[in-house]
């Protein structure tokens, strides 16, 4: 009997140690910590993990000219900046990269910026692993301006995305386009081209390329409820809408449709949205709710929504990203404000709605861990990967990597056909 309570007690501590072990944290890297934030600073889009099993990313701000940076770091935290954007003359290469990249299967990345390019209004690009960067579309107004989200990659070559604004006499309004490697852009749809933005404005997310086919988004504004005016201005609370490959949009959701005093449907969704297993979306707005701090949110194809979760400030607020489903089959975010700190979680999410807090970021002494995170997770090798805004040794954003006891959910492959860039608000 003896041996059988000290075999159990044991198994007991080894199961403790286990629990213990299964949720690590680490900081992998500390941006603006090289002289003159040649590094980066301030990133706010979440890592692609690339062909060679190492991570790419982006950083608003900070490299050699202050226009942001490429960066590529392995799972060890060794760290290389591999472009620095404005390099070129009045910015024509772009400047300030806003989401995530993706890889072609010519292991050549592609991006956006939201600024510079040759007319100052954003550009695409093709960065090659080697560094040497060439500039796809520079947009000019007229076609758009401002891409905040990536890009998505269709079978045939070609690239689809949004930019955050748009022209031709338009408000501030956005569009969904179709680019092609060579750098022919095709409008697909122009927001705010109903009365009152009705269409929706402002589509910050990146697109998500469905089973169906077709693309699905968020608009941060437009919609048939107003929830804010700026002079004559009304201020839509958001969509979600789907849109074919053609061009023809069609709005699945209003925000704010269930009223009440913070709209517990929620409002302002600037993240994109995430196929799920079974079939329907799940995705995120940064504010409304039951207590006004952001929700998670159900939404099938044909539009019917369902409110799965209402943040609440301490379990996280302010939800910028859009979600990773892991290889547990839960959901796992970030939220940019919130938690212990107030300075943003890691959470963990059931299908049921049943919400977990994993990690609460500023946890360290100055929150040498990393604060505010605005990006989506990547999962690898079993353990989460991402970037906080702020915080780390210089306050200027961090690398992290979290272990907390998944498996592996794929194994590192060649780039696939089909791949998406996933934004933070709208990365």
């Amino acid at each position: 009997m003896a041996n059988r309570f000290y075999i159990l007690t044991f198994l007991g501590i080894l199961g403790l140690a286990a629990l213990v072990q299964a949720q690590t944290f680490t900081t992998l890297h500390s941006f603006c910590s090289e002289a003159g934030c040649a590094d980066g600073s301030t990133p706010y889009a979440g890592l692609l993990q690339a062909a060679d099993g190492s991570f790419f990313g982006t950083t608003y701000t900070g490299g050699s000219n202050d226009g942001g940076t490429v960066f590529r770091i392995d799972m060890k935290g060794r760290f290389k900046t591999v472009y620095s954007f404005c390099s070129q003359t009045g910015c024509a290469d772009g400047s300030n990269p806003y989401a995530r990249l993706l890889q072609a299967p010519s292991r050549n990345f592609y991006g956006t910026t939201e600024s510079g390019g040759a007319a100052g209004a954003g550009s695409v690009f093709k960065l090659m692993p080697s560094g040497t960067l060439s500039v796809v579309h520079s947009f000019d107004g007229s076609d758009g301006f401002t891409p905040y989200a990536g890009l998505v990659r269709v079978p045939d070559g070609n690239f689809y995305g949004t930019t955050g604004g748009s022209g031709s006499g338009a408000t501030i309004s956005g569009t969904v386009f179709k680019v092609t490697p060579a750098g022919k852009l095709t409008t697909l749809h122009q927001f705010c081209s109903k009365t009152n933005c009705t269409d929706g404005a402002n589509p910050w997310s990146v697109l998500v390329e469905a089973k169906d086919g077709n693309f699905y988004g968020t608009t941060a504004a437009g919609g048939t409820h107003v929830c804010k005016t700026r002079g004559q201005e009304k201020i839509g609370c958001g969509t979600v809408f789907s849109i074919t490959p053609n061009g023809k949009l069609t709005t699945l959701y209003n925000f704010c449709s269930q009223g009440g005093n913070n709209c517990t449907d929620g409002v302002t969704p600037f993240a994109g949205l995430v196929e799920a297993r079974d079939g329907s979306f799940y995705g995120t707005t940064s504010g409304g709710g039951a207590n006004a701090d952001g929700t998670v949110f159900r939404i099938t194809a044909k539009g019917k929504l369902k409110t799965v979760h209402s943040f609440q400030g301490a379990d996280g607020a302010t939800p910028y990203s859009a979600l990773l489903q892991a290889s547990d089959g839960h959901f796992y975010g970030t939220t940019a404000f919130g938690g212990a700190n107030d300075s943003g979680v890691i959470f963990k999410l059931a299908t049921t709605g049943k919400l977990t807090t994993v990690y609460n970021f500023c946890s360290q002494t100055n929150c040498t861990d990393g604060s505010f995170p605005h990006a989506t997770l990547a999962q690898a090798a079993g353990r989460f990967y991402g970037t906080t805004s702020a915080g780390g040794d210089a306050g200027s954003g961090t690398v992290f990597s979290l272990s907390v006891g998944l498996g592996t959910l794929v194994k590192t492959q060649p780039a696939s056909k089909r791949m998406a860039a996933v934004p933070s608000p709208g990365k």
